[in-house]
């Protein structure tokens, strides 16, 4: 009687599944995606070209996490077409979370293009807030400014 039932029962479980696979969905054909051609005269289009501006600065800071307290330097350059200019003017404002300070000196680059920005923190800037440091070249022309920033720790 077992085996009979174990018969039973399989023929029973293969006609439901049958049941239930003639029940699914009915399979779309899928739709071919038109045909992506490009005109061989794309290639001869040529983007323009970005231009360097001639005049370009950079600045950094002698340390990017001074203490708070700690004195430290800012340092500029102004390329002209790569080469440093000699005898630009430039000035710089620190700005502190509280508000802008402009350093008081104002050097003229050296031969090699560098200015330098030394100044103490005198605890102004909070730790672990960023503050940027602006610097301004002046030349024949026009002006440039570039920043720099310290984070104290």
């Amino acid at each position: 009687m077992s085996k009979t039932h174990s018969i039973l029962l399989s023929l029973t479980a293969l006609g439901l599944l049958l049941l239930l696979a003639a029940c699914g969905p009915t399979a779309n054909q899928l739709q071919a995606l038109p045909t992506v051609t490009i005109n061989p005269s794309f290639q001869s289009q040529v983007s323009p070209q970005a231009t360097a501006p001639p005049y370009r600065c950079g600045a950094w800071s002698s340390t990017n996490a001074p203490g708070p307290g700690s004195t430290i330097t800012i340092f500029a350059r102004l390329t002209h077409n790569i080469a440093g200019v000699n005898g630009a003017s430039a000035t710089a404002v620190v700005h502190f979370q509280s508000g802008d300070q402009s350093l008081d000196q104002q050097p003229s680059s050296d031969s090699g293009g560098y200015v330098l920005f030394t100044f103490s923190l005198q605890r102004r800037q909070p730790l672990h807030v960023p503050a940027t440091v602006d610097v301004t070249f002046h030349y024949p022309g026009g002006h440039v400014t570039c920043t720099a920033f310290f984070t104290p720790m």
